[in-house]
């Protein structure tokens, strides 16, 4: 089953009786459905990345057989043509045992010209494709010679038959093309259909915040390990997850943090920083074997690089005003994490490999021994 995965949710068939492959599950619910809300600052509307305006995300979920369970999220910058008003951005590695294609020349030059494409490890190739094939039918770039697509990924070999690369060139394009704004499906869908986090099922998570002016909405892609800490609450120890993913910590996230500050590249990678430090909140390890990033980029007209080489005046946000944006990165990529794990259905995949969704009676009992949610 080939599924695509709009802003809204997605419920693919079960693997097996009692088993969601993908999608969302109304037993589910996000984190603030159980009184976990990182920080002071209020979200936006969605509570998600595209609460920062013309954010737009796109998925597609693949589900097939016993093995496939794999997919795409694209998430695109603003909806006119990225590749000829470029947003400025910048990467932070946390821990590079990742591939995270296109990122040297994001540092080089600090601008994005590409949605931003999440999949898993082996198909960062076919991200590439598709990436750049639809930048190049893009109306006005006929002439377009040289595309620094921007493909970031995790390994969902666990649950997925990764080496059978069943994501296509049309995979992406399809995650671009039906991207848009509004609620974002979480959990077990898009680049998150196969991935797991502290050895629960994981996925993608997102979330947003407002402080002043300015907007800061996060989007996560978890597949990683550790012992999980939900609001200081040592849920991991307490659940006694018992997997090998929780105990060794090696994994991977992919973080993308969209802004409507005006922020210069440089201290859109210092916001990307601190989008990756929110995952030590979380319990996370940061072990030799997880790759650790974080995409951040401005959707500000004023710090835009249109097509051209004449000299043009820039209106930035000076550093002394960064401070409140790297507050709201951190609480909102925390709470993104959360949602990855609430959000997400217990899947069955390859080889007859479980990872159950993560009980939530039971987490709401230890928040509330603890003093925590509600």
């Amino acid at each position: 089953m080939i599924g695509a995965t709009l802003g809204g949710p997605f419920t693919a068939a079960s693997a097996e009786p009692g088993a969601s492959s993908s999608g969302r599950n109304p037993d589910r619910v996000r984190a603030r459905d159980l009184g976990v809300a990182p920080g002071d600052l209020e979200p936006g509307e969605h509570n998600a990345i595209t609460d920062v305006d013309g954010v737009r995300v796109g998925q597609v979920t693949l589900v097939d057989g016993d093995s496939v369970r794999t997919g795409v999220t694209a998430v695109v910058p603003h909806p006119g043509n990225v590749f000829a008003d470029k947003v400025p951005g910048g990467v932070y590695v946390g821990n590079a045992f990742g591939k995270l294609a296109g990122s040297t020349q994001v540092d080089e030059l600090g601008t994005i010209e590409t949605p931003i494409i999440l999949t898993n490890t082996l198909s960062v190739a076919r991200g590439l494709d598709g990436a750049v094939a639809w930048t190049l039918r893009q109306p006005g770039n006929e002439s377009v010679r040289s595309v620094n697509a921007l493909v970031g990924e995790t390994n969902d070999g666990a649950l997925n038959d990764i080496r059978g690369r069943h994501v296509t060139e049309e995979h992406v394009i399809e995650a671009i093309e039906q991207a848009a704004g509004g609620p974002v499906a979480e959990g077990a869908v898009g680049a998150g259909t196969g991935t797991t986090c502290f050895g629960w099922k994981g996925g993608i998570g997102t979330s947003s915040r407002i402080t002043g002016d300015y907007r800061v909405g996060v989007l996560v892609q978890t597949n990683y390990g550790g012992s999980l800490r939900i609001d200081g609450v040592p849920i991991g120890e307490e659940l006694e997850a018992g997997s090998d993913a929780a105990g060794t910590g090696d994994g991977s996230c992919m973080i993308v943090v969209a802004t409507d500050a005006p922020l210069t590249s440089r201290n859109l990678g210092r916001l990307g920083a601190r989008a990756v430090f929110a995952m030590a909140r979380t319990g996370s390890a940061f072990t030799n074997g997880s790759g650790d990033y974080a995409i951040a980029f401005s959707t500000s007209s004023d710090v835009r690089e249109p097509a051209g080489s004449d000299v043009r005046d820039q209106r930035i946000l000076p550093s002394a005003g960064t401070s409140p944006l790297f507050q709201a990165a951190l609480d909102a990529t925390e709470e993104a994490i959360y949602n990855s794990l609430f959000m997400a259905t217990t899947v069955t995949g390859d080889g007859g490999t479980t990872r159950h969704a993560i009980p939530l009676d039971d987490v709401r009992r230890l928040l509330r021994k603890y003093g925590r949610g509600r």
